[in-house]
């Protein structure tokens, strides 16, 4: 009968361990449309699966990923929060084995000797004071019923997921920012170049002007006009050498590096342009993402959560084991076995009145696991955003470009007629001064437009997951 009974409360602690709580998780109903371009291509992932080191041609700009990606404070933050949380799985792990501790303790007792111990004790051992000597291994066991021990390993683990893609999130926006100002960089040299190349070009046309005094063709105001144009221009060169600046200064920055000089040899009208880009299938955001999978993690985590509170709430079972040597005399205390002693026991322990502290945390991991829900809902609505607009931009830009560059060469071709026209009396200064402002500012525009169509690819490759690769 004692085998029978003992075997019925195996499998009673058997049965309270295998139940458990908590909705398993599933992924929850999201937006995304069938397909971002009239139809389906051919790739699940498109350009998003192509290294960084492969979409980006430049060898200056690879190496300035390359070494922002070894020195990046960010990226380094990232990687020590991923140390942290598998730090966590560890220990989350190490919950299914039972916690022991060794102790030893030496103790004197004096009784008052008109104290009934006092006079026991001299009764008894024929001394005023009692010594105890204990060297004990207690073992404890809490056999967490419900599934709570595998719902914090399930947290855990989910936690260190959601940093990890936190990481790729650091590594594809470095990537981006880096590229995007290795391109607005030369953006600015080339407005340089334009703005030296109209400097030039006016002080032609001031010297002309006061030929044309001299002869008395035009008056004073003509030539303070030109002037007037030719210190624009002027002025635009040290407002671009200081942006110049700042812009090398922020991507040594970004790679961890001192503020310095950036040296390149490329131009921006060298810069490779994709054409035709595939973005692959919209579901595929959902594993390409990292910002994407990293609010996917949070959500698994809330899930999880909201199952270790509800197991808290439970009965929970402890069984405990001590052992080891002890006697009160210290001559004694190694005499084995006279001083072995051992002791087991098994509680099963219901939470009662915990001032609805239990009732409260899992009533608030529920709405966490609900705002975890929104959240990512909220992150996967973004990201096809992103995507939609980066497509419009680079079709967009693409005719701006076409357009812009046609309207610089009508106006190279005007300032070339108004010259002539007015050498010949046959057009006013004014304009020629206005062909030349509006040739200088459609030059500056379309290397803009260049940047723009450059950062819009950079973009769409990031929206779509790339760059973690």
């Amino acid at each position: 009968m004692q085998r029978i009974n003992y075997l019925y409360k195996l499998l009673f602690i058997f049965f309270i361990s295998a139940c458990t709580v908590g909705k398993k998780y599933q992924r929850p109903t999201v937006q995304l449309p069938a397909t971002f371009q009239d139809s389906i291509t051919a790739s699940d992932s498109g350009i998003a699966a192509i290294e960084w080191k492969t979409f980006f041609k430049d060898s200056e700009l690879v190496d300035l990923i390359d070494t922002a990606l070894h020195n990046s404070y960010d990226l380094q933050l990232a990687v020590k929060h991923i140390e942290e949380t598998e730090a966590y799985i560890k220990q989350a792990k190490m919950n299914y084995v039972p916690s022991a501790d060794v102790a030893a303790t030496a103790t004197t007792s004096n009784p008052s000797d008109n104290s009934l111990n006092g006079k026991s004790l001299e009764s008894f051992i024929g001394q005023n004071h009692v010594e105890d000597y204990t060297l004990s291994a207690t073992v404890s066991w809490d056999v967490y019923s419900w599934g709570k021990i595998r719902l914090q390993k399930e947290a855990a683990l989910a936690d260190y997921l959601a940093s990890y893609e936190g990481a790729k999130t650091v590594r594809t926006t470095l990537v981006a920012e880096i590229a995007t100002g290795y391109y607005n960089l030369l953006m600015l040299h080339e407005q340089l170049a334009i703005a030296q190349k109209n400097l030039v070009l006016t002080d032609s046309l001031v010297r002309m002007m006061q030929l044309q005094k001299a002869a008395g063709q035009v008056t004073e105001l003509a030539v303070q006009q030109t002037e007037v144009q030719q210190q624009t221009a002027a002025l635009l060169m040290p407002q671009l050498e200081q942006q110049v600046a700042i812009q090398e200064n922020a991507i040594k920055i970004l790679s961890g590096k001192l503020p310095a000089k950036i040296v390149r040899n490329a131009d921006i009208n060298s810069m490779y342009v994709w054409d035709d880009l595939s973005t692959g299938l919209p579901a595929a955001l959902l594993s390409r993402r990292p910002d994407v999978r990293q609010s996917e993690m949070e959500l698994v985590k809330a899930n999880a959560n909201v199952g270790v509170a509800k197991a808290s709430m439970y009965p929970s079972l402890n069984i405990t084991a001590s052992g080891g040597l002890n006697a009160f005399k210290a001559s004694d205390w190694f005499s084995i076995p006279a001083s072995l002693f051992f002791s087991a026991g098994a509680s099963i322990a219901q939470p009662v009145l915990q001032h609805r502290s239990l009732k409260t945390k899992y009533e608030v991991s529920a709405i966490q696991r609900d705002e975890a829900v929104i959240t990512f809902r909220q992150t996967v609505l973004k990201a096809g955003g992103e995507v939609v607009n980066a497509l419009v931009q680079l079709d967009k830009l693409k005719a701006q470009q076409q357009i812009s560059s046609s309207r610089v060469d009508t106006l190279q071709k005007a300032i070339g007629n108004a010259t002539l026209l007015f050498k010949s009396g046959l057009a006013d200064y004014l304009e020629v001064l206005t062909a030349q402002s509006q040739s200088l500012a459609a030059e500056l525009s379309l290397a803009d437009i260049k940047r723009q169509r450059l950062a819009a690819a950079v973009e769409l490759y990031r929206s779509l997951g790339g760059g973690w690769e």
